[in-house]
């Protein structure tokens, strides 16, 4: 069953200003955030639709003051009576009956406009948490499971870096890719949760990479990993990768980096509550 959407506990709103309408002008509040290294000013009708994105678009991130002299992306989500719309930088995106409804394609929209921007980091579909003091890494694309890994972990006491991105330095650390986790469930539709509902906190700081896990989900399937050699992970991180290798070949060197001192392994997993039992074991008797 999907779950709705909670609009509670909004926090203070940074700016208001008026939006032009043919209808009754709506008022709108603002927040400034700065996310890996690109700021965005965050616009939204008061209400519902301001609620939504204070609560789940980059949460663990300060607010300010928007300002538009700074800003590089303008995201609004805009609600006139049974109407809302989705813009960036003053351009539609998409439209619908209630803004609950757009989050999720605001959430895509700045995946994709922020890894693009990415200076000095390289990103990797993968779901990465802290545990320990070093990284665990679960390098995947779409559907294969990882939200539903690192939520498993998140509940054992693992800190958060991303259900989404893992984003490495040159030196091969690992970096918080702040976003809310999205959760299927078991069905198509994808729930926002926040890290907190875990009792669990996003990571403080970069970390090493200790353990990469390239885990193939199976439904009907037992656990069935094993070590593989280091050379074998890197070849899981580039096939992982959003960026172009061409336009981009310094990120081998990070990525190798992030290797040298991981315990690699890769296999079948079946459901994550029973794939988590085994990792920690596993992990809780290798030292990287």
């Amino acid at each position: 069953m999907r779950r709705s959407i909670s609009l509670d506990d909004p926090r203070q709103s940074k700016s208001v200003r008026q939006v032009p309408s043919s209808n009754p002008t709506p008022v709108t509040q603002s927040f400034f955030v700065s996310a890996v290294g690109c700021a965005i000013h965050f616009e939204a009708t008061a209400g519902p639709a301001f609620n939504l994105l204070d609560r789940y678009v980059f949460p663990s991130l300060p607010r300010e003051i928007a300002d538009p002299a700074k800003t590089e992306i303008h995201l609004r989500l805009l609600q006139n009576g049974d109407s809302s719309q989705l813009l960036v930088d003053d351009v539609l995106i998409a439209s619908a009956d209630k803004p609950e409804s757009l989050l999720r394609k605001a959430i895509d929209v700045l995946d994709t406009a922020l890894i693009q921007r990415l200076q000095n980091l390289h990103a990797v579909h993968a779901g990465a948490v802290m545990v320990a003091g070093r990284a665990l890494l679960i390098p995947g694309g779409s559907h294969s499971g990882k939200s539903s890994i690192v939520a498993e972990l998140l509940r054992r006491g693992a800190g958060c870096f991303s259900d989404e991105y893992a984003l490495i330095d040159a030196a091969g650390w690992v970096h918080v890719y702040p976003r809310i986790l999205l959760l299927r469930n078991g069905g198509h539709e994808q729930t926002p949760v926040l890290p907190e509902s875990y009792d669990a906190r996003v990571a403080a700081k970069s970390a090493p990479v200790g353990w990469i896990f390239s885990l193939q989900y199976e439904s009907s399937s037992h656990w069935d990993v094993a070590p593989v050699h280091q050379s074998s992970a890197l070849l899981s991180l580039l096939q992982n990768t959003p960026h172009v290798l061409a336009g981009a070949p310094e990120m081998v060197n990070s990525f190798q980096r992030a290797v040298e001192g991981a315990a690699c392994y890769a296999g079948r997993r079946g459901e994550a509550a029973d794939a988590v039992d085994r990792i920690l074991q596993m992990i809780s008797t290798t030292e990287p």
